[in-house]
């Protein structure tokens, strides 16, 4: 699979095959099924399949105070698509002159042009062109005028719904972990880098690992079961995302302690995978308390990964 970042000078072999142009925010299971249409639609051309995306997605340019916060990084993104069958990931650096080529111009220029596409595969809700002209119906007819087969695949309903990353987004947001991990097909997975923390976890029993540099969507304030990945493996973990209002301390943390595991890692790359919330962030009247719960949570997380691993 071929990551590339420009279209001057696009590689010959990865012309003439199928597109799918977006964002793929999460790559959820309506993206996966998209990606399964691209692929099996680029070998019916006879082609490479090629998403095309964008870095950084054009919502931070055009409405940055509304531009979310994303499901994946960029990184973790390009490797799930191409899991899931892409040959090559065109990650265009986005720029306001970009953004203002017209719907037409651009599928005449970069689809046609640029990429030589045979065919196109795109969601229901594809808008592209300056405003946002362009959609599905024109995409639709621009194909249809140049003898290219297009295909939109029909959506995938999951959690009571269709499968979309604003609803995905939402209920990490709130903290259903487990209900997002139904329309992702995997759990919702957060990277940052170890830091120093106060040592507090480690005098009470419960050594912690403390995750900073994180830049994806946070689910909401609580204790998770959760399974951690470093240099080494995959370990399970306890997690606990907010403050500690036991030691009043009201800032933002995310603290993972590693099961079984106590080596050093500081400034070391960790990810974090969310399987389920066991409760919410409360204050507790003293230590002993405090790691009373702890056990709990600890247990509670030890029988959720064991599911998982069975």
């Amino acid at each position: 699979m071929k990551t590339i970042r420009s279209l001057d000078d696009f590689p010959a072999s990865l012309r003439g095959g199928a597109v799918a142009i977006g964002n793929f925010d999460g790559v959820h299971l309506g993206h996966a099924r998209l990606i399964e249409r691209l692929r099996a639609m680029a070998d019916r051309v006879g082609g490479p399949a090629v998403v095309f995306t964008f870095d950084p997605p054009p919502t931070r340019l055009l409405r940055p105070q509304a531009a979310p916060e994303p499901l994946l990084r960029l990184e973790r993104k390009i490797e799930l698509l191409a899991a899931l069958g892409a040959d090559a990931v065109l990650v265009y650096p986005t720029n306001r002159r970009f953004l203002d080529i017209e719907a037409r111009d651009f599928f005449d220029g970069v689809v046609r042009g640029r990429l030589a596409a045979r065919a196109m595969v795109e969601g229901p809700n594809f808008f592209f062109g300056r405003n946002r002209s362009g959609n599905v119906k024109s995409l639709r007819r621009f194909c249809a005028e140049a003898d290219m087969p297009f295909e939109v695949p029909e959506p995938v309903e999951a959690a009571g719904g269709i499968v979309s990353s604003s609803r995905i987004r939402a209920l990490i947001a709130e903290g259903s972990v487990g209900e997002a991990r139904t329309m992702l097909g995997r759990p919702h997975r957060i990277g940052g880098v170890v830091v120093r923390g106060a040592g507090r976890g480690a005098k009470l029993g419960f050594p912690t690992a403390n995750l900073d540099r994180v830049d994806t969507l946070l689910p909401a304030h609580g204790i998770y079961a959760a399974r951690a990945w470093i240099e080494n493996g995959r370990h399970p973990a306890a997690v606990c995302l907010g403050p500690n209002p036991t030691f009043d301390e009201g800032e933002t943390k995310i603290e993972a302690h590693l099961i079984g595991f106590n080596e050093t890692i500081h400034e070391k790359p960790i990810e974090v995978d969310f399987l389920a919330r066991l409760r919410e962030i409360k204050r507790f009247h003293s230590a002993e308390e405090l790691i009373e719960q702890m056990d709990r949570d600890v247990a509670r997380t030890q029988e959720i990964v064991a599911r998982e691993t069975a």
